[in-house]
């Protein structure tokens, strides 16, 4: 049976995680599947009054994931006290993504200071010309592999020229970024990149630290500038090693997820009938396009949650110490938060209340960047191009494709896509 398999192992449920997530939707919306050890939450309404209570859920095993063991034995009805006392010991225990309390408001406090519309707005001219080039070069190519010739050098060197990396080192983050494992990876023994000298993230956190360290003493009119000489709310400043971190990950994850939208997307606008006639003629559709992308097919799978407290959810009882699987996946097709729910629908009704990129405390800091910059970029190809397609030699016939998505129990993301271009 479908529902006996390990979601977070098997290689088969990645080419469909919604078939799993429906099998054990009919558990109901918060269920335990048989003979796993944490919960898994299908539900909408589950998942946004779990997103909004940072009281009684942790963050703290967003990254590791909800199948990986605590490294204590929880006790009694508040945990709270041994998580803080073993939180070193959980995978990416100081990245943003896993903090809460105090550290996370800290941190976060200064990300909500970069990712300003005008500070988009300032960046907007470089996406805007870097998307025309690779579109271009595509073009004059007649066709492109999207994932590594188009979404990845994009979002690398967008997020780059946002937070001040040196012109000179980003072919080089881009290229190790592309030969990095996708979070989550399935091919990854290990996944604590702060445990391997050789991992690309540790190698780009060690040039993060010599760029904030230069910044220190001669500032200029970038990201990376303004966290070396920024302030927690309470006038405390963060250390070096926190702001090592924050820009690592801000650098690293961000632009993981927005490729793979970029990949999803196009997908939807070329195989969906009738989606690319009508986003050609009317461009502005392209942001709803992009929402119910996300709804339908977003870039991340599913997080993690620790109950740190005993409490209930709609119903359903969880004490301290329970391991939670949020899957996003399902969430996004809730029949009760979505009518038809597994059909692309331009314009749905309240798209934007979808949860692909959270909600609460831990709702994605990059979402306005993702949104601006595949904005533009789609509507590039839409504006250079009578007509795109997936090219049949890799990925069969329209109605029988056949798609290769990354191995990773978090990343819902295609590991190549070929398109060919008719210039417009």
């Amino acid at each position: 049976m479908l529902i006996e398999r390990d979601f977070f192992t098997d290689p088969e449920i990645l080419l469909d995680p919604y078939s799993y997530f429906e099998e054990v939707r009919r558990l109901g919306p918060i269920a335990q599947v048989p003979g796993k050890d944490y919960l898994i939450v299908t539900g909408f309404a589950e998942a946004l009054a779990i997103f909004l209570n940072t009281t009684d859920f942790s963050a703290s095993i967003a990254l590791q994931g909800a199948a990986c063991p605590l490294s204590f034995t929880p006790e009694g009805p508040d945990i709270s006290d041994q998580l803080e006392a073993h939180r070193t010991e959980i995978i990416g225990h100081d990245l943003l993504v896993n903090l809460d309390d105090r550290a996370h408001a800290n941190l976060r406090a200064l990300v909500n200071r970069l990712f300003t519309p005008s500070r988009l707005k300032a960046n907007e001219t470089f996406i805007r010309r870097y998307s025309a080039e690779l579109v271009d070069q595509a073009l004059g190519r007649g066709s492109c592999e999207l994932i590594g010739e188009i979404a990845t050098p994009f979002v690398t060197m967008v997020i780059a020229d946002l937070l001040g990396v040196p012109a000179d080192d980003r072919q080089f983050f881009m290229d190790i970024i592309q030969s990095a494992p996708p979070p989550g990876s399935l091919d990854s023994a290990e996944n604590d990149f702060a445990s391997q000298a050789d991992h690309p993230m540790a190698v780009m956190a060690r040039y993060f630290a010599g760029y904030l360290q230069e910044r220190l003493t001669s500032p200029r009119q970038d990201i990376l500038s303004e966290l070396v000489h920024a302030a927690y709310p309470d006038g405390t400043k963060p250390s070096l090693a926190d702001l090592v971190n924050l820009s690592t990950f801000m650098f690293g994850a961000g632009q993981d997820t927005s490729a793979k939208l970029i990949g999803n997307a196009m997908r939807y606008l070329v195989d969906e009938p009738g989606l690319q006639e009508t986003v050609r003629r009317d461009p502005e559709q392209v942001p709803a396009m992009l929402e119910e992308v996300l709804r339908l097919e977003g870039s991340s799978k599913i997080t993690a949650r620790l109950c740190r407290r005993d409490t209930e959810i709609a119903g359903t009882k969880i004490k301290a110490g329970t391991r939670i699987a949020i899957a996003l996946a399902a969430i996004s097709r809730d029949p009760r938060r979505w009518d038809d729910p597994h059909r692309f629908i331009l314009n749905r009704p309240r798209i934007r209340e979808h949860l692909s990129f959270g909600r609460g405390a831990h709702t994605c800091a990059g979402s306005p960047l993702a949104r601006a910059e595949v904005d533009i970029l789609f509507r590039d190809f839409l504006q250079r191009t009578s007509n795109i397609d997936l090219d049949e030699a890799h990925h069969g016939p329209r109605g029988a494709r056949q798609l290769s998505f990354e191995p990773s129990f978090i990343v819902r993301g295609l590991a190549q896509l070929h398109v060919s271009l008719e210039r417009a």
